[in-house]
């Protein structure tokens, strides 16, 4: 098992099998990765020597085993790590890892990206210029205004979402969206922090907007909540975070139940990216992939959008061929930190 951290920020795991089979996974928690990279190393010494067929039962040992369970570092290191299995069992398979999941339902998978920000490089130095305190009352208006001027300029036949960023407070998430309640916009991610349902649920009453959230919520224990009280209209599970693909699945199969789509969170590489597309490839009620690169950093043949799409991948496991002279060409200390924004005052901002 060996890993490498690549610019601008990412950790890819490279599992290699007695008979040569190649699997490779994303586990990293963004400003976290080194910290993930010793949880990866204490999960080699169970993992190696076992059976890499035997998905569920190393899942189960990996996230039971270890006594304290759930978090971001446990579970990105087990995300990434799953990954890389059924990324193995596909090509030993010689199908794709959604194949193994029950076959897909639609042939092509809707994307969507990042405005104003470039797809690859520092975007958080871009971003932090641009940025407002927006827990701060008097640039509401300023807020309402840019976002009607970029609704405006946008073609129609462009979906806008706005992500929150979990920056506000529900009364103050509340007020905002109220303000832009007649402006076209497909969803809204994030307008509290994670894990407050109660908040959630009240704002997705108060708006014809729907809601988003999850991309830091870990396995379906996380997830149960926010589903069985139907507090948003759709669900972010991240593919390196959540607990993996097969997670993922199990996550989503519950929001099924309760008629909430599913929108896998991906700012990470092109093996989480690659991870997602096998999942959205066969579920139901998929909404849309979000993306920040398409593989031309390290993938020898990158992913093709086409008219906002791209094609279910068919090549066994992931679907994808890592070029590891560019891995290794990327190849950084992983230090790369969580940006630290402050208010006028001094006081802590939420990122």
């Amino acid at each position: 098992m060996e890993m490498f951290h690549v610019k601008p920020r990412w950790l890819f795991l490279k599992i290699t099998c007695d008979d040569g089979t190649i699997g490779w996974g994303e586990p990293v928690v963004e400003g976290r990765a080194q910290t993930v990279e010793a949880a990866v190393k204490e999960i080699a010494r169970y993992l190696i020597g076992q059976d890499p067929r035997d998905i569920e039962k190393h899942w189960q040992t990996i996230y039971r085993g270890s006594f304290y369970r759930n978090g971001p570092i446990l579970t990105s290191a087990l995300s990434g790590v799953e990954q890389a299995l059924w990324d193995i069992l596909g090509k030993h398979l010689n199908v794709p890892v959604w194949r193994l999941l029950g076959g897909k339902v639609r042939d092509r998978i809707r994307m969507y990206g990042w405005l104003s920000l470039e797809p690859t490089g520092d975007y958080i130095d871009l971003y932090a210029k641009t940025m407002q305190m927006i827990e701060q009352p008097h640039v509401l208006h300023a807020i309402r205004d840019n976002i009607i001027l970029l609704r405006d300029k946008i073609d129609k036949r462009i979906d806008v979402a706005l992500d929150f960023h979990g920056r506000c407070t529900p009364a103050m998430s509340r007020r905002i969206i109220h303000m832009i309640e007649n402006v076209d916009i497909m969803f809204i991610e994030e307008p509290v922090l994670p894990g407050d349902v109660t908040a959630l649920k009240q704002i997705s009453s108060s708006t014809s907007i729907p809601i988003a959230t999850g991309e830091r919520l870990f396995t379906r224990w996380q997830f149960n909540d926010l589903i069985e009280q139907q507090a948003v209209a759709i669900i972010q599970p991240d593919i390196s975070h959540c607990g993996g693909i097969f997670e993922a699945r199990k996550i989503a199969s519950m929001a099924e139940a309760r008629n909430i789509a599913v929108a896998p969170h991906c700012p990470l590489g092109p093996i989480a990216l690659a991870s997602s597309l096998q999942l959205a490839s066969c579920t139901p009620n998929f909404l849309c992939q979000e993306h920040l690169t398409l593989g031309h950093d390290y993938l020898k043949v990158p992913f093709q959008v086409k008219e906002g799409y791209v094609d279910v991948p068919h090549l066994p496991g992931l679907g994808i061929e890592v070029d590891e002279e560019k891995v290794r060409a990327g190849i950084f200390a992983g230090d790369w930190d969580t940006p630290q924004f402050r208010l006028k005052d001094g006081s802590f901002a939420e990122w």
